[in-house]
């Protein structure tokens, strides 16, 4: 009874999470400028259209630059603070590691108000693309220190102690044996990273300048109705891409428990 019960828990709770995401591609092929049912036939004008959007073009290609140098930094700066964390003891090592993860719990849009009045008031600079790229690298780096601890908690330290036995140092240890255990787990922080920066909002919103991010433009959009289908079709491109995306991260992680020896007691999917 109690399974039972649960599973009918599961059942609801994924709908109510999932529905309105399959009701993107149903209006993304509707052809109707009206968002409502019934439909009223088959199109797939709506993605034509993104072709012949020069400005959601330059929007694209400032939301992937932004994307993906965010997810290089914060991947480097979670390798950094991932390999302390697992493999050294320092002074106040939880409080330093909870504050850096703090980003995870605090609400975003109170880190874009902080974001913006250190920025314009305290600092006095512009808001262009990097200043998207410092914010995105803040909230990007403690998604990517929860994946590579497990990647580095996971790597027999023999292996390590083994190879400056033979005369290797610290460095071409790292490069030669720890670095390729870990490159799953690195190129899952790649993945997660850029995924979460591509589709971020709140932060964009208040950090970009002249040049808006993707979400920041499909929020304009919204003021126009008749945009509002060609919004549907770009929703489900990103919804594809960033599924995608989280399965190939899945996929590289698994493979590095594999490759650990490592039974999966769970992650992304």
């Amino acid at each position: 009874m109690k399974s039972r019960g649960l599973m009918i828990y599961a059942v609801v709770y994924l709908l109510f999470l999932y529905a309105p995401v399959l009701l993107l591609p149903m209006f993304a092929f509707n052809d109707s400028t009206i968002i409502a049912f019934p439909l009223t036939g088959f199109t797939t004008d709506w993605f034509s259209e993104l072709r012949n959007t020069p400005a959601l073009h330059t929007a694209v290609k400032n939301s992937v630059f932004i994307a993906v140098i965010s997810a290089v930094l914060a991947t480097l700066l979670g390798i950094c603070a991932a390999r302390a964390a697992t493999k050294f003891d320092f002074p106040a090592k939880r409080g330093v590691m909870g504050f850096i993860m703090l980003p995870l719990v605090l609400p975003e849009i109170i880190v874009a108000v902080s974001l913006l009045v250190v920025m314009v008031q305290v600092l006095n600079l512009p808001l262009t693309n990097w200043s998207v790229i410092a914010a995105h690298v803040l909230i990007c780096t403690p998604f990517s220190i929860a994946i590579l601890n497990g990647a580095f908690q996971n790597i027999d330290g023999a292996l390590e102690e083994a190879a400056m036995d033979l005369g290797e140092t610290r460095w071409s240890t790292f490069r030669l044996v720890t670095f390729p255990l870990v490159m799953p787990g690195i190129i899952s922080s790649l993945l997660i990273s850029f995924t979460i920066s591509l589709d971020e909002f709140i932060i964009a919103f208040f950090m970009t300048g002249a040049n808006p991010t993707m979400p920041v433009y499909i929020w304009g959009l919204l003021r126009f109705p008749s945009k509002l289908p060609a919004v549907m079709a770009l929703g489900t491109i990103l919804v594809v891409l960033s599924i995608a995306l989280l399965i190939l991260a899945e996929f590289f992680r698994r493979r590095g428990l594999r490759r650990a020896g490592l039974k999966d007691t769970g992650g992304f999917l």
